[in-house]
């Protein structure tokens, strides 16, 4: 009889241990998964996100020279410029550090936002002096005059923004991934609880 007991605790010790590795082992493959398909979401966001805009501008391009202070020569032209505005965040920047023992993701950098001009350049009306003619320094000089003009066009108008909500709405899908899973989303150490929160940072 005494046997039969030690038998059948030994019968019953073997099984809850059995059943305690076994809940343990599921335990840790679900963790395992729940942070492969997390960090598949951030590759997934690993992309440029873009906003296009086009800006047109006209103006007169002038210079006087003066010759042996007694006379002027003079050039000019009319200017048209359409360009091709690009906002762009290249995610693949992006960098995140992954606990999965806290359940914690955090993002430690968001990259800034690159502004891309393309400027379609034409000249019209084009005016010229023997002694002082249209030379390689006043096509550079034109070029820049129009790059600052169109970049604060650029940051003036709604680009910018549409650029970031395009940003906020790629990084919400971290959140509602690690949010799904129980998991934590962070920028630095501030606790990102919804896409209102992600706008906050960004501001």
């Amino acid at each position: 009889m005494r046997k039969i007991l030690i038998v059948i605790l030994i019968f019953i010790l073997g099984y809850f241990t059995y059943k305690y590795f076994e809940a343990k082992n599921e335990s840790r493959n679900q963790l395992l998964e729940a942070t492969s398909l997390i960090e598949k979401e951030i590759k997934n966001v690993g992309k440029l996100v873009v906003t296009e805009g086009s800006f047109a501008q006209v103006f007169t391009y002038k210079d006087s020279k003066q010759i042996f202070n007694l006379v002027a020569a003079n050039k000019k032209a009319l200017v048209v410029i359409n360009a091709k505005v690009t906002i762009s965040y290249d995610l693949r920047a992006l960098e995140t550090e992954v606990d999965a023992e806290a359940k914690t993701i955090t993002i430690t950098k968001i990259p800034k936002p690159e502004i891309n001009i393309n400027p379609d350049i034409e000249y019209y009306d084009v005016s010229q002096d023997y002694l002082n003619q249209f030379e390689a320094s006043d096509y550079n000089t034109i070029k820049k005059r129009v790059m600052r003009s169109i970049r604060k066009k650029v940051e003036a108008s709604e680009l910018p923004a549409n650029a970031q909500n395009r940003l906020v709405a790629e990084l919400s899908n971290i959140y509602v991934v690690t949010n799904t899973l129980g998991w934590t989303l962070k920028y630095n150490t501030t606790p990102i609880e919804n896409s209102q929160s992600l706008q906050r940072i960004l501001d």
